[in-house]
C-alpha cells in the first residue's frame, strides 16, 4: 500500500458525511462540560482558551497555539504534524475506518490520538506494546490530556491476569510453601501479605521490589487454567474481577497488545469476553502487532503448565484427598518426566524445528512418558474431583492440557509450523500459523469499529504494503509524517569503510576496533546495539580495559536499573540486544552516539522464519524482498530511533554493516531512514562527536 494511496485522508475526500459527523459531535458535546473549560474548577460558561462559549474545538485546534494543551502544559510545542495526525485520527473514529499511521519520533503521537479519542464520545480501547508503556500512558499522559481538555470521560487500566494478586492462591501458598524458597523470597512473600492492606488494585507492578521474573509470581497469581472463577471463595474480593468490571464501565480502556490479542484469539473461538465492546481501537507501537497477534492465533503447551498442574494437584490433594496416595504419586511422576524431557532437549535456550527436536535421543520417548503421566494424573483427578472445588478445577485443566498435548504433537496440521522453544529450566511445544492476514481481517470485520494503527516505524520507503499485508488490511487508509526533529543539522550518519562482511569470523572484533575511536571522541555517552547475544558477549570481552568510561552490559542488571545508571553516569557505554532497540528513551547529552553492529535480519535458524520462507517460495513470491527485507528495515528504524529524542538532541549514528553500500538492497534501508548527512570518514565522524556538547 503506497503512501500515495488515493484513499489517503484529506479534509475534502475522507471526511464522513455531515450527518454522521454531526451525530458524533452531538454525542461528544454531551459528554463535555458546557463551555469546554480546560481545567476543572473554572465556572461553567466561562471563556474557553479558544474564545468559544459552547462549541467543542477540533482536535487540531486543541493541540494548536492558544489551545488547552499549550495553556496547561509548560514547554508544550505546537507541531503541525501532531495536529494533522489528530485530525486524521478524528476522521477515522467518526467514520469507522481503518487508518495506518507512521509518525516519526517527536511527532507527539500519544497526544495526537488521545485528544480525538477523548473528544469523540465513543468507547475506545487503546493498546500499547508493553506494561511499562501502558502504565506511562495511563498514569502520566492520560491524566494530563484529560485535565487540559476538562473532560469527564471514564477511564480504566486493564492488564492480563498474571499481573493481579490472586487471594486464593496466596492463601494456599502461604499454607504450604516449602524449603525451596530462599530467605529473601520468604521475606518478599510476607511483605506481599502486608502490602494487601494498602493496595486497591492488587496490581503486582505496584508492589515495590517484585520483578516480572520473580519465582513467587507464578504461585500468587492465577492463569486461565487454574482460576476457579465464580467457584472461588475469594471471588467477591478478586482484584482481576474488579479491574474487568471497571473496564466494562469505562469509556476509554488502556490495555497492552498481549491482552488485546489474547482476547481476539478467544473471540475467534466464540469465547472472548475480557474486553468490553468498543467503537474504536487505537493500537500504538503497532509494528509489534503482526508478531504478537501471530503468537496468540497459534497454540503452545509449556512444561510450566504441566508442572503447575502437578503442583496444584498435589496441594489440593493434601487438603481434600489426603488418603489418595496414587494421586500424589501421579503428580510426582508428571513432574519427573517433565524434568527428564527438559534434559533430553539439551543445550542452551533456543528455538528448534520439530524434526530437529525429534531427532535428539530420548526426546520422542520423553514425550510419550509425559503424555502417559498426564493421562494417569487425569484418571486420578477424575476420581478425586468430587471432593473439592480445587480438585475439580485440576480435573478440568488436566483434560484441557491432554487435548492440547495431542494438538501440539500433530505436525501434519495444515498452514502451520511446529517447533520447540527451549528456555532456562522450561520448554514449550508450539504451533504457529504461517500467516494471520485472513484470520485478523475476518475478526476486525465482525465487530464494526474504527481501527487506528500507529508507530514511528511501519513503512518501508514510505510504503505500508508490508505491514498492511501481514494483517490483511486491504482497505486501510495510510498516512505518513516524518519526524519534526532536525536530523539535517543535529545528526550525522557514519558508515565506516573497509569493514568485513558480517559472516566473517572476526566481524565483532572489527566492529569494536572501528567503534573505540568513535566512543573516545564521544566521551562515552554511547549505545552499542547488537543483533545477537553471542556478539554482545564477545564485544563485552573485547571492550573491557579499552577505555575508562563505565561499561554496562545487558543482563548484568534489570533494564530499568541499567538505564537509570546510564543516565546518571553521563559518560557510560551500554551494550544491548533486542530489548534496547525500542522502548528506550534517553534524552540529552548522556546518549550522543548509537552504534549498530549489523542489519537486523531475523536469524536464518528460526524455525518459523524457515517455514514462512518455504511457503512464500512455493507461492511464487520473493521471500527476501517481500518478507525478510521489510522486517529488517522496520527493526533498524527502531534502533536508530534511540539517538534523537528531543529538539535539542545531537548525535552520531554509526552503522557498521558494509551491506548498506555493497548490496543493492542497502538502498532500501538508507532510503527508509530520516534524511541526514553521511560520512565514511572516521576523522570526520570523530570531529563531529567532539563538537557535540
Amino acid at each position: 500500500m503506497s503512501a500515495e494511496n488515493p484513499r489517503l485522508y484529506s479534509p475534502d475526500t475522507a471526511d464522513p458525511s455531515p450527518e454522521s459527523r454531526n451525530s458524533k459531535l452531538e454525542t461528544r458535546n454531551s459528554k463535555l462540560p458546557k463551555g469546554w473549560n480546560p481545567e476543572p474548577g473554572i465556572p461553567e460558561g466561562s471563556q474557553s482558551p479558544f474564545g468559544l462559549e459552547t462549541e467543542v474545538p477540533t482536535p487540531a485546534a486543541a493541540l494548536g497555539a492558544g489551545g488547552p494543551l499549550s495553556v496547561c502544559l509548560d514547554g508544550f510545542v505546537v507541531r503541525p504534524q501532531q495536529q494533522d495526525m489528530a485530525e486524521a485520527v478524528s476522521c477515522a473514529l467518526d467514520s469507522g475506518d481503518t487508518l495506518i499511521i507512521e509518525a516519526g519520533t517527536g511527532t507527539g503521537k500519544t497526544f495526537a490520538y488521545l485528544v480525538p479519542a477523548l473528544l469523540s464520545g465513543l468507547r475506545v480501547i487503546v493498546s500499547t506494546g508493553t506494561k511499562n508503556l501502558q502504565d506511562q500512558l495511563f498514569y502520566r499522559d492520560l491524566p494530563v490530556v484529560r485535565r487540559a481538555l476538562g473532560v469527564s470521560v471514564r477511564v480504566a487500566l486493564l492488564k492480563g491476569r498474571a499481573n493481579y494478586l490472586c487471594l486464593y492462591r496466596l492463601e494456599r501458598f502461604m499454607e504450604g510453601y516449602d524449603a525451596t524458597l530462599t530467605r529473601r523470597q520468604v521475606t518478599e512473600l510476607h511483605n506481599v501479605r502486608t502490602w494487601l492492606g494498602r493496595t486497591h488494585s492488587g496490581d503486582l507492578d505496584e508492589f515495590p521490589g517484585m520483578a516480572d521474573d520473580s519465582p513467587l509470581r507464578g504461585h500468587i497469581t492465577s492463569t486461565a487454567d487454574n482460576c476457579l472463577g465464580q467457584n472461588c471463595p475469594q471471588f467477591s474480593q478478586c482484584y482481576l474481577v474488579k479491574a474487568r468490571r471497571a473496564a466494562q464501565e469505562a469509556d476509554l480502556v488502556v490495555v497492552n497488545h498481549h491482552l488485546l490479542f489474547a482476547d481476539m484469539a478467544l473471540k475467534e473461538d466464540g469465547l472472548g469476553d475480557v474486553l468490553p465492546g468498543a467503537d474504536a481501537f487505537i493500537v500504538d507501537e503497532a509494528h509489534q502487532v503482526p508478531d504478537v497477534a501471530t503468537q496468540f492465533f497459534g497454540t503452545a503447551l509449556g512444561s510450566r503448565q504441566l508442572t503447575e498442574l502437578a503442583h496444584d494437584s498435589r496441594i489440593e490433594g493434601v487438603r481434600d484427598a489426603a488418603d489418595m496416595a496414587d494421586l500424589q504419586l501421579a503428580a510426582d511422576t508428571l513432574e519427573k518426566h517433565c524434568r527428564d524431557l527438559q534434559l533430553a532437549f539439551r543445550g542452551p535456550p533456543r528455538r528448534m524445528t520439530w524434526d530437529e527436536a525429534m531427532g535428539l535421543p530420548e526426546v520422542s520417548d520423553g514425550l510419550a512418558y509425559v503424555r502417559a503421566a498426564l493421562h494417569t494424573l487425569q484418571e486420578q483427578l477424575n476420581i478425586a474431583a468430587p471432593r473439592g472445588k480445587g480438585l475439580e478445577n485440576c480435573r478440568r485443566r488436566g483434560g484441557e492440557l491432554g487435548a492440547l498435548f495431542n494438538q501440539v504433537c500433530d505436525p501434519e496440521m495444515l498452514d502451520t509450523v511446529h517447533w520447540v522453544e527451549l528456555n532456562k529450566g522450561s520448554f514449550r511445544l508450539c504451533v504457529t500459523p504461517l500467516g494471520i492476514a485472513e484470520k485478523f481481517s475476518n475478526l476486525i470485520q465482525r465487530q464494526p469499529a474504527a481501527w487506528v494503527f500507529t508507530s514511528a516505524t511501519l513503512a518501508v520507503e514510505k510504503d505500508f504494503g508490508h505491514f498492511a499485508g501481514r494483517l490483511g488490511l486491504r482497505h486501510a487508509t495510510s498516512r505518513y509524517w516524518e519526524s519534526p526533529f532536525d536530523f539535517q543539522h543535529n545528526a550525522l550518519l557514519y558508515l565506516p569503510e573497509a569493514m568485513p562482511m558480517p559472516n566473517a569470523p572476526d566481524y565483532t572484533r572489527a566492529v569494536i576496533d572501528a567503534a573505540v575511536p568513535v566512543i573516545e571522541a564521544s566521551r562515552g555517552r554511547a549505545f552499542i546495539l547488537f543483533t545477537s547475544h553471542r556478539a554482545l558477549q564477545r564485544a563485552a570481552e573485547l571492550l573491557r580495559g579499552r577505555f575508562d568510561y563505565p561499561l554496562m552490559i545487558q543482563g548484568s542488571a534489570p533494564r530499568g536499573r541499567l538505564l537509570d545508571e546510564f543516565r546518571a553516569a553521563g559518560n557510560a557505554v551500554l551494550l544491548g540486544t533486542h530489548s534496547f532497540w525500542e522502548g528506550v528513551d534517553v534524552r540529552g547529552p548522556a546518549l550522543s552516539c548509537v552504534i549498530i553492529d549489523k542489519l537486523p535480519f531475523a536469524s536464518p535458524d528460526d524455525p518459523v522464519l524457515q517455514a514462512r520462507i518455504r511457503a512464500l517460495r512455493e507461492q511464487g513470491e520473493n521471500a527476501f524482498g517481500d518478507y525478510q527485507l521489510p522486517n529488517a528495515v522496520i527493526a533498524l528504524k527502531q534502533g536508530i530511533g534511540r539517538l534523537i529524542r528531543g529538539d535539542d538532541d545531537k548525535g552520531l549514528l554509526m552503522l557498521c554493516d558494509p551491506r548498506l553500500t555493497a548490496k543493492p538492497y542497502g538502498k532500501v534501508f538508507l532510503n527508509s531512514l530520516p534524511s541526514m548527512p553521511r560520512t565514511r570518514s572516521m576523522e570526520q565522524a570523530c570531529d563531529y562527536l567532539k563538537s557535540v556538547p
